[in-house]
């Protein structure tokens, strides 16, 4: 398949509208910026409004970012397939359902929309525009979560596609909702959001030290998710 009909994460009946590649890639780049305004604003107010309790502010975190993604993935997924995630655009190149070319400008317009949404959240609270995290996530135990977390997303995208993609929106959501209760790492499971975060000090933050571990662990999580799959799911041949 070539770029010019990469198919939608939520693909949807009748055949999508085959949108240009500059209206595709702006797609990507607002989604994911409103991806991170969600994320890292959700993580701001849930902090300030938790009184000190870590639990309350994580649960709010959660609640916004696995309905947002609901909401997101509907409206993106027509469009430019809601990726929002460069582990994402990697399993579609490794299932050849995506050009290298086009997963790299793809994966340039999340970088730059991530960024967008981290500022676009400071903004919204008063904070300082231009932060960097202090906040560490290190050690094999955080690592290992995001590969979990990473390998676990990618088969949730996957599966749904399979079998009822007009439910992948709910289904990410409901997933992603879930690994951040039961990842150590809270499930950031995307390099470009793992970059995004580490340029907010907030509840949401990474230490830029911390990331590249996180985002290593994500991408392997994302080839193994994608090898695993593809071969568990792929259709009998007739007899």
């Amino acid at each position: 398949m070539n770029d010019a009909t990469v198919p939608a994460m939520a693909s949807l009946e009748p055949p999508l509208h085959p949108f240009s590649i500059s209206r595709r890639l702006f797609g990507e780049a607002l989604g994911t910026a409103l991806l991170l305004t969600i994320v890292v604003g959700s993580g701001i107010m849930g902090e300030r409004l938790a009184g000190g309790n870590v639990a309350i502010a994580l649960l709010g975190n959660t609640l916004a970012t696995g309905a947002g993604l609901v909401v997101l993935i509907t409206i993106f997924g027509p469009l430019s397939g809601a990726h929002f995630n460069p582990a994402v655009t990697l399993a579609f190149v490794l299932r050849r359902e995506m050009g290298w070319s086009l997963a790299a400008a793809y994966v340039a317009a999340q970088l730059v929309g991530g960024l967008a949404g981290v500022w676009t959240a400071h903004a919204m609270f008063a904070e300082p525009i231009l932060q960097v995290s202090t906040k560490l996530r290190d050690g094999l135990a955080q690592a290992f979560a995001e590969f979990v977390a990473t390998f676990g997303l990618i088969a949730a995208i996957l599966g749904s596609l399979r079998f009822r993609p007009d439910a992948t929106p709910m289904v990410v959501g409901l997933y992603i909702s879930s690994a951040y209760w039961f990842t150590a790492s809270t499930a950031f499971a995307n390099p470009a959001v793992t970059i995004a975060r580490s340029l907010s000090n907030t509840f949401a933050g990474i230490a830029p030290a911390s990331a590249p571990l996180f985002i290593v662990s994500q991408l392997l999580g994302a080839v193994v998710a994608c090898l695993l799959f593809g071969w568990l799911l792929k259709e009998r041949k007739p007899q």
